[in-house]
């Protein structure tokens, strides 16, 4: 279940991940999306980090169609793709992503600018 702070923080009660509610307008290569997360304060916290692929796929919602997420949520949510930190098995020029306007996931290369939502919390 999904609960709004009200402090720009969504609480997943679920997988005990906090999520950062909004949408980031810049977008990322990898690298920049990992640092843009380790440099973030927000709610009075400041051990964000780059979302696994697995942790990613847990907000997603099948049930929507053109933007698989949440919106009450996550209501500025960019129907685009937002990086995960999770490499690919195979090459490590590729780095996982999910597609947030049909909510599923593929590999990018690492260049690649994506958007980016910070999490806390759970395992890395």
């Amino acid at each position: 279940m999904l609960i709004d702070n009200k402090d720009g923080v969504v609480m997943d009660t679920e997988t005990v991940l906090t999520w950062q509610q909004g949408a980031v307008s810049k977008k990322y290569t990898w690298e920049g999306a990992l640092k843009y997360c380790q440099n973030l304060s927000l709610a009075g916290y400041s051990d964000w980090r780059l979302p696994t692929i697995k942790e990613l796929r847990t907000i997603v919602d099948k049930s929507r169609f053109a933007l698989a997420i949440n919106i009450d949520y996550f209501p500025d949510t960019w129907p685009s793709s937002y990086w995960s930190s999770t490499t690919h098995t195979y090459c490590a020029d590729y780095a996982w992503g999910m597609y947030f306007y049909l909510g599923y996931d593929r590999k990018y290369y690492k260049s690649r600018c994506l958007y980016v939502r910070a999490v806390r919390g759970g395992e890395e």
